[in-house]
């Protein structure tokens, strides 16, 4: 705690107080005596002038404690009970003061809990009444959240400076993909981010202004669309269509993206383009022959040595043709192999779909063995129940099979999905002819084969005899979707039951023409991070072994836009630090160093405020492995350990669980860096408006504020 002046002050006055007393006293009885009796006096003075010093100074020492017990008691209690009041005042923190002191400021304290109490009880009425006004508000939200998540699409929405203001779980993918090429892994999408990270700023403006001229011509759905490729090397298909103000028709408050990427689509029609041109180019030239040979074989008057060599010309031109031909099959084939992308699916469903269709459709019994949980494929889950019906069928038709069984494991990185019956066994030959003929199923054919649906998942088919059983077995080894569930497995960790992907307060946001410093604290972006170390001495070895952060945006927290890393700090982890953060030697073995971390970080930090608990301490490991790195953190910086100290002066102490408690923040994975920058984010934004009641609302004066506490001296 901070040592307030008044404190000294207290302690040191009695001795003021009686020095100045004993003086004027001394002054009083000398001019009061007369010249006669002045001189014994000050004889008898000057030889006990110890004793009166002494006495001076034990009763200023015991005036000064009791003055400061005083001072504490009343005075010290009442500024700590009105700096946690002021908490109360200006947040919605609702806990119960425990400030000691004297009576009154108890009692004080005792009529401060009551009032409280009674403004929880009112407002909780007040929050009851806005949440049924709201509720049908929030089921609208509610089915937007549903309709973004469920979209295969993948759909942006930017306001007209390009800000992101609402994604969906397929763009996050997406654009997850494109960052994997452009900034080492970095999230690149993210509520308040600049669509500008990925598209030129000029194309977006041109297509934005081609659909602002189409409004205003009158055109009820303007849009436009242009292809455009990323620094990645990806190319993408957008189309844009405008979001219009409902006050105002003709006014656009942003622009709504759709995204394809082309990039595969547009290689196949080129290597396609290039076939077909290749082969009329060369089929030209071969009919030319073909022609000039036929003619001059009609000559009867020719040799036979002649004859034989436009023979010969003859079955080399029409074997390359047909060689032509037979690639152009090949790959027009090849093409409708690969007509239906590969979709993530769970595979009890598909094992439960697939048994239920051959049990409606074939009249036989069907019945599912053995699933393994939690098994999600990516697949093509038409053609692959096509193969399996089509299997089914055969066994069903020419074996009279009357129960087929299914079942799903984990073998090997992939998934094994089994077709089980019992009875007479198949041959090689029979096996063979199943599963390269084109398959038919109630009664339709397809161009597809059973080889060919495996192929297209990249998996194998075989049959085999199961001799402990008695049983034959139709078996196939699928791709198992793990990049498509491991997006779900972070929602599960760090959200609610559906992501909140959108925030339309951005609508009316646009670049302040101010300057960063003059800017209000509460339309700032931030990235909010810690760090955990191998010590806590950069300038003598230590290293960062994990970095995490998290982003808040139009001042609220963005639970599902987080930077979480473990770094191989390529040394030791002393022990004593394991106790703490639990980070082990195996843990960050095999993981990327600094020097791959750092640049990813600084690219999910870019355009924003970093917010720290304790900030010196992170910056210095940060800057410490800029040069490393090749990257610089040069944007502002705020403390929530000087804010605090800022806010609150008087307190005991400023450590990250004090504030928290404090400010009535729950405190989840403490020491870990992603938890502690959670934690660190939802103090700051209790102190955005405790830090307005006190008249600093700006970057600037916050920062100007945090610089004159005691606690900016700290350097490591």
């Amino acid at each position: 705690m901070k040592q307030d002046v008044r404190e000294f002050i207290a302690a040191l006055l009695p001795a003021l107080l009686l020095a100045l007393w004993t003086l004027l006293l001394a002054l009083g009885l000398w001019a009061t005596l007369p010249a006669a009796d002045r001189q014994p006096i000050w004889a008898l003075l000057q030889e006990r002038i110890a004793l009166v010093l002494m006495a001076w100074m034990l009763a200023s020492i015991a005036l000064g404690v009791l003055l400061r017990r005083a001072w504490l008691r009343w005075g010290a209690a009442s500024a700590r009970l009105a700096e946690q009041a002021q908490v109360l005042v200006e947040s919605e923190v609702v806990r119960e003061l425990a400030v000691p002191g004297a009576a009154e400021v108890q009692a004080l304290q005792r009529a401060i809990n009551a009032l409280v109490l009674q403004r929880s009880a009112l407002q909780d009425d007040v929050d009851a009444r806005v949440q049924a006004a709201a509720r049908d508000i929030e089921l609208e939200r509610s089915r937007l959240a549903a309709l973004m998540a469920e979209l295969t699409q993948s759909v942006v929405v930017c306001n007209l400076d390009g800000r992101i203001l609402l994604y969906n779980a397929r763009a996050r993918l997406q654009f997850r993909a494109l960052s994997d090429a452009v900034a080492a892994g970095a999230e690149l999408v993210g509520i308040g981010r600049s669509i500008y990270a990925v598209f030129d700023r000029e194309l977006v403006a041109h297509a934005l202004e081609s659909v602002q001229q189409r409004l205003q011509r009158g055109a009820a759905n303007p849009s436009a669309q242009f292809v455009t490729g990323t620094r990645g090397g990806q190319l993408l298909r957008v189309q844009m269509a405008p979001v219009r103000d409902p006050a105002a028709a003709e006014s656009v408050l942003g622009f709504v993206l759709m995204l394809e990427n082309i990039t595969r689509d547009f290689a196949d029609e080129n290597a396609r383009d290039h076939m077909l041109h290749q082969l009329t180019e060369t089929s030209r030239a071969s009919l030319g022959n073909l022609q000039a040979a036929v003619e001059l074989l009609d000559d009867p008057e020719l040799d036979p040595a002649t004859r034989e060599r436009f023979q010969g010309v003859v079955r080399e031109e029409v074997a390359a043709m047909s060689a032509r031909i037979r690639e152009v099959a090949q790959h027009t084939t090849q093409a409708m192999k690969t007509r239906w992308p590969l979709e993530d699916m769970q595979g009890a469903d598909l094992v439960a779909t697939a048994a239920r269709r051959i049990g409606e459709r074939l009249g036989c019994r069907s019945a599912v063995d053995a699933v393994a949980p939690g098994l999600w494929l990516k697949v093509d889950s038409y053609s692959l129940l096509q193969a399996l019906l089509y299997l089914a069928g055969r066994l069903v038709e020419e074996y009279r099979v009357r129960l087929l069984e299914l079942r799903l494991a984990e073998r090997d990185g992939r998934a094994q999905l089994d077709l089980v019956w019992t009875g007479a066994g198949l041959s090689t030959e029979t096996v063979t002819g199943w599963e390269t003929d084109a398959m038919r199923v109630d009664g339709a054919g397809s161009a597809l084969s059973v080889r060919d649906v495996v192929e297209r998942h990249g998996g194998a088919f075989w049959f085999e005899r199961e001799r402990v059983r008695h049983a034959n077995v139709f078996r196939f080894l699928l791709p198992l979707a793990a990049e498509g569930r491991a997006l779900e497995n972070e929602d599960l960790l760090h959200g609610d039951s559906r992501p909140e992907f959108y925030d339309f307060d951005l609508f009316g946001a646009h670049e302040a023409s101010a300057a960063l410093a003059e800017r209000l604290l509460a339309e700032l972006s931030y990235t909010v991070f810690d760090t955990e170390t191998t010590g806590l001495s950069p300038r003598e070895g230590d290293r960062i072994i994990q970095i995490g952060a998290t982003r808040i945006v139009a001042g609220k927290l963005r639970r599902q836009e987080v930077f979480e890393q473990l770094v191989d700090p390529a040394r030791d982890l002393p022990a004593a630090g394991i106790a703490i953060h639990g980070i082990t030697p195996a843990m960050v073995q095999g993981q990327p160093k600094i020097g791959e971390v750092l640049p990813a970080f600084h690219a999910f930090a870019q355009e924003t405020v970093l917010v720290a608990h304790n900030a010196a301490f992170d910056m210095a490991f940060l800057q410490m492995e800029e040069a490393a790195s090749g990257v610089r953190f040069t944007q502002p910086v705020l403390d929530t350990l000087l804010l605090s100290a800022v806010i609150h002066p008087q307190q005991e102490s400023h450590s990250l669980e004090a504030i928290a408690e404090r400010l009535g923040v729950t405190i989840l994975g403490r020491h870990t860096a992603l938890g502690d920058a959670m934690v660190t984010a939802e103090v700051f934004l209790k102190m955005v408006p405790l830090l307005a009641a006190m008249g600093i609302t700006t970057l600037a004066q916050a920062r100007e504020a945090a610089q004159k506490t005691y606690l900016a001296r700290v350097r490591y």
